[in-house]
């Protein structure tokens, strides 16, 4: 099977020759290709070479245009600090919308699309070209409590959950109607699959997660799905309490960072669900060896079954050992 098949395959939950391999990697594929990230993160050219010579060096399944947080926030006039080496960051003691009042000035999000959107549409299309017969082409797009996060400033969206819930509804249904047309435009130039990274939303607890977030995630990837590929939902950080509805959003792919166990997402979301994760990037990938990482990630193969795909919780981080990613590739392509 090509690897392009092995993910459609898995995530349809149809039979493969061995386990899938979709690491993220985004500074280690940037240094393994070596180029500086400042330029991975600002041009789709060194992004789509990078990313194919990491895909080719390690044998992964897969190749991906998620680079950083802020390519949306950043298009729609967020404040955004640039880094030679290091992913862009949003600048929150200046954001965007500093009062409720700002997102009716927003541009309409069904139509909007920036230079930053722009430049991913190029990656897709590149890594389409050189690869979407053998790899899958992954897009990204933000979701709904990550980019509201971004445009409002995290601590500040964490006050208005209590002061002005109505707000939040809107906002979030914002970036929703957004983040759906930049998919389908992604999908046009060649993805095979949309992940969404939704940090943030580890960070509100059960209660806020199921009557803001999870309706609107779960809103994002029917639309998404509907275009005919699959969808992959990355929240990082500690989502133990919100396993279950995670599980609900319909997402062909749940990834766990690692402070969530694979075994409590298996037990919340059932024998169906395709699981990826839960290795802690840093202590296991980073710090550990073949040896480790490879008993590490046969505990989450047992504990997810069969419906499991190989991956760290989160980012493979720049310096991981690449005997250390390898042990992953050898594990992935010798069991199934």
């Amino acid at each position: 099977m090509t690897g392009k098949e092995r993910v459609l395959a898995r995530l349809r939950r149809e039979p493969t020759d061995c386990l899938p391999l979709m690491p993220i990697t985004m500074m280690f594929a940037g240094d393994t290709a070596g180029v500086r990230y400042g330029d991975y993160a600002k041009n789709a050219q060194k992004l789509a070479f990078s990313q194919l010579k990491t895909a080719e060096k390690y044998n992964f399944d897969h190749v991906s245009v998620i680079s950083d947080p802020a390519r949306e926030a950043s298009d729609l006039g967020a404040v955004v600090e640039w880094f030679d080496d290091q992913p862009p960051a949003i600048n929150e003691s200046q954001a965007l919308i500093d009062t409720p009042a700002k997102l009716k000035s927003l541009p309409d999000p069904a139509t909007f699309l920036g230079p930053r959107m722009s430049d991913r549409l190029e990656g897709v299309r590149l890594l389409h070209e050189a690869a979407g017969q053998q790899l899958a082409v992954e897009g990204w797009v933000e979701g709904p409590c990550a980019l509201a996060a971004d445009l409002r400033g995290v601590n500040t969206l964490m006050l208005d959950l209590y002061d002005n819930p109505a707000f939040v509804e809107d906002l979030f249904d914002y970036v929703v109607a957004m983040e759906i047309a930049f998919a389908r435009r992604q999908v046009e130039a060649g993805a095979t699959m949309i992940g969404i990274g939704d940090a943030a939303a580890s960070l509100i607890g059960p209660r806020f997660y199921e009557k803001f977030v999870q309706p609107r995630e779960r809103r994002m990837i029917a639309e998404i799905q509907a275009f005919g590929v699959p969808a992959r939902l990355h929240i990082c950080g500690n989502t133990r309490r919100i396993l279950k509805g995670m599980g609900e959003t319909g997402a062909a792919l749940i990834d766990l960072d690692y402070p969530s166990p694979v075994h409590e997402a298996r037990a919340a979301m059932g024998p169906g669900q395709v699981l990826l994760g839960n290795l802690d990037p840093l202590r296991v990938i980073h710090d550990g060896t073949p040896e480790s990482v490879t008993t590490a990630i046969a505990q989450c193969h047992a504990e997810a079954g069969a419906n499991f795909i190989v991956g760290a919780g989160c980012e493979i981080p720049r310096g991981t050992p690449g005997p250390n990613l390898l042990a992953l590739t050898h594990y992935a392509r010798s069991h199934n």
